[in-house]
C-alpha cells in the first residue's frame, strides 16, 4: 500500500517507543488498529457502492437491448427490405380491370410425362429359345349387309 522497507518500520517503531513511552505504546496500537479497521471498512464500502453501481449501469444496458429487441417488427422490417419504394404493395392493392365479355383460357390438359425413375421391364428369351412376337389381328369394323 505505501511501500515501508523493513527500516523504515523499526525507526518507526523506535520514535514511538521514544515519544509515546512503554506505558502507552499498546493502547495507542489498538487505537491505530481500530482506526485502520474503520478505513478500510469505509474503503471497502465504497468499493462495493462503485461496483453496485457498475452492475445497476450494466443491467440498465441490457434492458435497453431488450426493450429494443421485443419493440422488433418483423412486418416492418420485411416491408422495408424487400419492398423499400412501396411499388410491390401498390400494384397489389390496385384494382385489377377485367372485361367480362372476354373467353377465359381454357386449360390445356396433357398426359403425364412418364417419370424417369420407372425402368421398363424386358423379357429376354433364354438360351436357344426364340422370341417369337405374338399377333393379333386388327380390330375391324363388322361389315354391314348391303342394302
Amino acid at each position: 500500500m505505501f511501500d515501508f522497507a523493513w527500516s523504515e518500520l523499526a525507526l518507526i517503531a523506535v520514535v514511538a517507543l521514544v515519544v509515546i513511552g512503554p506505558k502507552d505504546l499498546p493502547r495507542v496500537m489498538r487505537i491505530i488498529g481500530q482506526w485502520t479497521r474503520r478505513a478500510r471498512a469505509i474503503a471497502r464500502e465504497f468499493q462495493g457502492s462503485l461496483d453496485q453501481m457498475m452492475r445497476e449501469a450494466e443491467l440498465d444496458e441490457v434492458k435497453r437491448h431488450i426493450d429494443r429487441a421485443s419493440s422488433f417488427n418483423v412486418e416492418n422490417e420485411i416491408r422495408r427490405v424487400v419492398d423499400p419504394t412501396g411499388e410491390v404493395q401498390r400494384s397489389l392493392s390496385e384494382p385489377v380491370l377485367t372485361n367480362p365479355l372476354a373467353e377465359t383460357p381454357k386449360a390445356v390438359e396433357t398426359a403425364p410425362l412418364p417419370s424417369p425413375a420407372v425402368e421398363a421391364k424386358v423379357d429376354l428369351p433364354a438360351a436357344g429359345e426364340t422370341a417369337m412376337a405374338e399377333t393379333k389381328p386388327a380390330m375391324t369394323e363388322p361389315e354391314k349387309p348391303a342394302p
